[in-house]
């Protein structure tokens, strides 16, 4: 019975277990594919964090490479070359649902690439074209893939905001601006329903994807003929941030280019310079807005950043032209175009100096926080806070002598006395600041006499300065410098005065010439034994390393022993000594020899001769 009913039993098991599997083949889900989590972490990983497209296109091609090698899916082998793309007969793994999401990221890159060379090759727009058709073909096949039984509800939204996504950056670059605008709508639908589903964790990425696709929607609408579009780019600068900033500022100058509104004459320096190309004009209007527009801090030194970038692309603009024209060389002094290349430079260095000088209110705060956190145990002795090091602010003074040095050698600005008055003014101001910092510099290192002919050059600077001549920016603090100069110039004295009496001190050995406002580390460089009328709160005295006696001890100087010279040897009489002489040469050796010792030998026999 029991042999018999085992058979039965193995084959219910096996008909249930299969059953299970074909129920969850059918109503479950089996794989879970997270596309804007994946692209993401290897875009960040791999060089769009510096926009390096290049880079991220050989990373999804190396990707494909070992996702084929690996899933043994090859296409033909060495010689001869067979297509084969993933279809749903091959879902046997995840991992072949990355195959098409990598090549569609490794043709959306390579379109990247080349919009980034488009700027100076133009022809280079008809491959960038072709690479995001190609682009999209593959996000189409992964949204097939996806649709299967095999695939989860979330990996199917994440396929269609993908694939609607890919879509609208292709038809964004051919300027089909309803179909763009339809596309990024839907795939901002569907990023924000993944909103409310997703973890915590993953949250920011897909936030910050909504994020971006706002400013694309603006600019398609304004393209469409939506006026109140532009404004609304406008307003998004306040609160965009990152990335989504460049694409903001490549948006709206574009914006400007195709609406005209750039500026068409400016006048600087006397001159009124007509403006050529379009694209200048427009980079001149968002410089002018610029100055409305700072958001500050730190958000201030990256927007500026970002617009010297765009001047050197305006200046790039402008070199082109003049090549055409001119054959690369302006024969005429004067001439329009190299006025325009002049003030372009100006606000480029106008601007960085800016940059520069928000970056050098950050490090001085930054070093004021330091010196409050700063504990009562690294006050020095004078009572002052040792903040940080200024050797960054001497780096960026430098950079900005750097700038005003190429403003005084603009063409076309030799003969201006005016300007060139400003620059000199400026420029020994900004020195006088940087002897300052270089003399803080010197002073913590305890080099006294140079930090001190630093301070007196500084103020030398400050005396024979006219200051109405200065820029506004930096007249303001010229004053506070003096007085940080005067102050720090009598610390600077009075340390150096106190180092060299603790010189004297530690080489003279006295102990009595120590006092409380010596430095720390001479005095404990002292023994104890030696510095016991002094106060001083030493942390190693409770360890093992407490300087309490010099062992062994130091030598001291002595008298040296004192040599004596028989000098009266030659005036002393000694006594006649003949007689006795004579007496023991007439007894012979062996009378002479028998004394104290005979007698006792001969008293009980000791000694005899025996016969």
């Amino acid at each position: 019975m029991v042999v018999a009913d085992t058979p039965v039993v193995i084959q219910d098991e096996t008909q249930e277990r299969e059953h299970e599997e074909e129920t969850v083949t059918k109503s479950g889900p089996v794989y879970s594919l997270e596309i804007l989590k994946i692209i993401t972490d290897c875009q960040q990983q791999h060089g769009l964090r510096h926009s390096d497209y290049q880079r991220y296109r050989g990373y999804c091609t190396r990707r494909i490479q070992r996702l084929r090698q690996t899933l043994h899916f090859p296409q033909g082998d060495k010689r001869h070359f067979k297509r084969k793309d993933v279809t749903e007969a091959h879902l046997k793994d995840e991992r072949f649902l990355h195959i098409p999401l990598m090549l569609s990221e490794r043709a959306w890159g390579y379109a990247m690439q080349l919009r980034q060379e488009a700027n100076t090759e133009p022809r280079k727009r008809f491959h960038l074209a072709s690479k995001l058709r190609k682009a999209v073909k593959y996000a189409e096949q992964l949204e097939q893939l996806c649709q299967s039984e095999l695939c989860d509800a979330r990996s199917k939204l994440e396929a269609q905001a993908y694939v609607a996504w890919m879509r609208a950056s292709l038809h964004f670059e051919l300027h089909v601006w309803n179909k763009a605008l339809d596309h990024f709508q839907q795939a901002q639908v569907v990023y924000e329903k993944l909103c409310g589903v997703v973890k915590e964790t993953d949250l920011p990425v897909y936030k910050h994807k909504c994020d971006e696709l706002i400013p694309n929607l603006r600019y398609c609408a304004y393209s469409i003929g939506d006026s109140t579009a532009i404004t609304d780019l406008k307003d998004l600068r306040g609160i965009a941030h990152g990335d989504i900033l460049d694409k903001l500022d490549r948006l709206m100058l574009e914006a400007r280019a195709k609406d005209g509104s750039g500026v068409a004459e400016v006048e600087w320096q006397g001159y009124k310079i007509s403006v050529r190309p379009a694209e200048v004009g427009s980079f001149l209007l968002a410089d002018q807005e610029l100055q409305i527009e700072s958001p500050g801090g730190q958000a201030e030194v990256d927007l500026l950043e970002r617009h010297v970038i765009r001047c050197k692309d305006a200046i790039s603009a402008v070199r082109d032209v003049i090549s055409a024209e001119q054959g690369g060389k302006l024969k005429t002094e004067g001439h329009p175009l190299q006025m325009l290349l002049s003030y372009l430079t100006y606000i480029r260095l106008s601007r960085s100096n800016e940059r520069v000088r928000i970056m050098i209110e950050l490090a001085k705060a930054e070093q004021d926080a330091a010196g409050q956190e700063t504990e009562p145990e690294s006050q020095d002795l004078l009572g002052e806070v040792k903040k940080g090091k200024p050797h960054e602010l001497i780096r960026l003074y430098e950079v900005i002598l750097q700038n005003l040095n190429e403003m005084q050698q603009l063409t076309g600005l030799e003969n201006n006395n005016d300007f060139q008055a400003e620059m000199d003014a400026t420029i020994t101001a900004y020195k006088a600041f940087r002897c300052y910092y270089i003399g803080e510099v010197l002073t913590a290192t305890k080099k006294f006499r140079e930090a001190l002919a630093l301070y007196d050059k500084g103020l030398k600077y400050l005396t024979g300065l006219v200051s109405s001549k200065v820029q506004a920016e930096v007249k303001g603090e010229l004053e506070t410098l003096e007085v940080r100069i005067k102050m720090s110039r009598c610390i600077c004295i009075a340390q150096g005065v106190l180092q060299n009496e603790a010189t004297k001190a530690l080489d003279s050995g006295d102990s009595s010439a120590l006092n409380v406002h010596q430095d720390p580390k001479a005095l404990m460089k002292v023994p104890l034994i030696d510095r016991l009328e002094v106060y001083y709160q030493d942390p190693n005295l409770m360890s093992k390393k407490a300087n309490l006696i010099k062992l062994p001890p130091d030598l001291e100087l002595l008298m040296c022993k004192p040599l004596f010279f028989d000098v009266a040897q030659n005036y002393v009489k000694f006594p006649n000594m003949d007689a006795e002489k004579k007496v023991t040469e007439n007894q012979g050796p062996q009378q002479a020899g028998q004394g104290l010792t005979g007698f006792v030998k001969g008293l009980w026999g000791w000694g005899a001769t025996k016969k």
